[in-house]
């Protein structure tokens, strides 16, 4: 795998992630690059890039299968698809967090017929299309993968059997109904691009409630 290069966008992160992602550095070919919004992070890893295609990963995913990036290659070529994305599990998740993940990959091959969305959490692209988008929109303050990927006409989408793995971070800091809501209106505002470039409050920290004295 030393072939393959690997860009870690870092966006000065404080939970060690460029010492996490360095201690794969004896296996894989990586060079940490600087982040920002997460467009602005994969557009510089991209541009970067001189490959067929491109894989976008979330830093928290788990890939337990070791066969998927084969088998998503070998459909990209085979079907001459532009981008594929896969189905999403939590990593020790609740309920609700299965419940939910379980509802975004219905959504999501319910869509695929019609206007197909990938998650940014994987995400693989024909770097020739990827380009020829403009790639993510850097000024998108919000759900800058669905403003992506919802361009890709419909023949030329996958979704790859299988699944990815994340945590449940983002739900413990917002709230299950709150995430949920949140879809819910990204789906409603799927033709409205500029809904994608303003404030939707999801990188903002909860503020944490005093204790009552």
């Amino acid at each position: 795998m030393q072939h393959t290069k690997v860009y870690v966008a870092d966006a000065n992160s404080t939970d060690n992630t460029v010492a996490a992602a360095m201690a794969f550095a004896d296996r894989l070919n990586i060079t940490v690059i600087p982040g920002g919004l997460p467009s602005v992070g994969r557009n510089s890893g991209a541009r970067l890039a001189d490959t067929r295609y491109v894989l976008f990963l979330d830093a928290d995913v788990e890939l337990t299968d070791r066969t998927m990036l084969r088998r998503a290659l070998a459909e990209m070529q085979k079907r001459e698809l532009h981008c594929m994305t896969t189905s999403i599990g939590c990593t020790f998740g609740l309920f609700r967090d299965d419940l939910l993940f379980a509802a975004n990959n219905v959504a999501q091959r319910i869509a695929s017929v019609f206007t197909p969305f990938g998650t940014g959490m994987f995400l693989l692209f024909d770097k020739a299309e990827f380009d020829r988008l403009g790639g993510f929109h850097e000024q998108a303050l919000y759900a800058e993968d669905y403003l992506l990927t919802k361009q890709v006409t419909v023949r030329r989408f996958g979704i790859l059997p299988g699944k990815i793995y994340t945590s449940n971070r983002r739900f413990q800091k917002m709230g299950h109904a709150r995430i949920a809501f949140m879809f819910l209106r990204t789906a409603l505002n799927t033709w409205n691009p500029n809904y994608f470039l303003r404030d939707q409050g999801y990188w903002k920290e909860p503020v944490q409630q005093k204790p009552a004295a």
